[in-house]
């Protein structure tokens, strides 16, 4: 099957992919867990029904603020968010909402500082920008190409864009947060998302030297069919771990190894559809200009 034929329309099924959650970046951006803005969540069980509207009440009359409240599945468990608190404010928030609602079971504290928040930022874009960098310098350097390294770092950043754009647009409609976990999830994506790009890139080569005479468009073609099979298998087992992780696994790790199931999916798509199309367009106008 000529894979590389329907090039044009591999872009667009990506331009469609990315193009409501690109909107979303641009209109409401993404929604930052205390990780990243400082703050303290306080899981909660209450044994009676309380209104949201109560509860906000009941905590801003004890520590200020503008406290959110989240419910958690449809049990009993509440989160709540609130400014940055110390352990002496949560004993007397803890003592005045079971004196007014009755018994509540403490399940999760955690606080952390603005400054800590904003360093936590700096820190994590500063190691995406490193694995970008990272994978650009060795692929072009095994490939002896850029255009190899490039077109493999234009397949990552749709992986990443895939999987932003798609949590930008659960935290605005569902107010889902993205915090430490979600960024080990993206650098761990990249090395999914490059991984299947390397063998793609890697076989081609291997039928440049076999081939010299072959157009560039059937060795990427050649390349394609020899190595999909493999990728498919291999893409497969791991989606099926994730999706068990995803449908079994705790809330603790319910976002993270969904973010790691899309980043899988489009790291597969990326890798045939995305990364090797984009490298034959490349070639064939390098041809072109010669």
């Amino acid at each position: 099957m000529n894979f590389m034929r329907f090039k044009w329309l591999y872009f667009l099924i990506s331009l469609l992919v990315m193009v409501p959650g690109l909107f979303s970046l641009a209109r409401w951006g993404l929604r930052p867990s205390i990780d990243f803005r400082g703050g303290s969540v306080l899981e909660i069980a209450i044994s009676s029904k309380v209104k949201d509207k109560q509860l906000v009440t009941a905590v801003a009359k004890v520590v200020g603020g503008e406290p959110e409240v989240l419910r958690l599945g449809q049990g009993n468990r509440i989160q709540l968010r609130l400014r940055p608190i110390s352990l002496a404010e949560k004993a007397r928030l803890m003592k005045d909402l079971r004196h007014e609602f009755g018994q509540i079971k403490e399940i999760r504290f955690a606080s952390l500082g603005p400054a800590l928040g904003r360093e936590l930022l700096v820190k994590t874009i500063t190691s995406l920008v490193i694995a970008i960098l990272g994978i650009l310098f060795y692929i072009s350097l095994r490939f002896k190409e850029k255009s190899f390294g490039i077109c493999a770092i234009l397949a990552v950043l749709h992986d990443s864009l895939v999987v932003l754009g798609v949590f930008s647009l659960l935290g605005h409609f569902g107010s889902v947060e993205v915090g430490s976990l979600f960024v080990t999830a993206l650098l761990t994506i990249l090395s999914f998302s490059v991984h299947d790009t390397v063998v793609v890139y890697d076989r081609i080569r291997e039928l440049r030297h076999l081939h010299p005479r072959l157009p560039f468009e059937d060795l990427a073609n050649l390349a394609v069919t020899e190595t999909l099979t493999r990728s498919l298998n291999n893409s497969t087992t791991i989606i099926l771990v994730l999706l068990a992780l995803f449908l079994l696994g705790g809330t603790t790790i319910h976002w993270f190894s969904f973010a790691l199931l899309l980043g899988m999916i489009s790291g597969t798509y990326s890798s045939i559809f995305t990364a090797v199309p984009l490298l034959v367009v490349w070639k064939n106008k390098q041809e072109k200009e010669k």
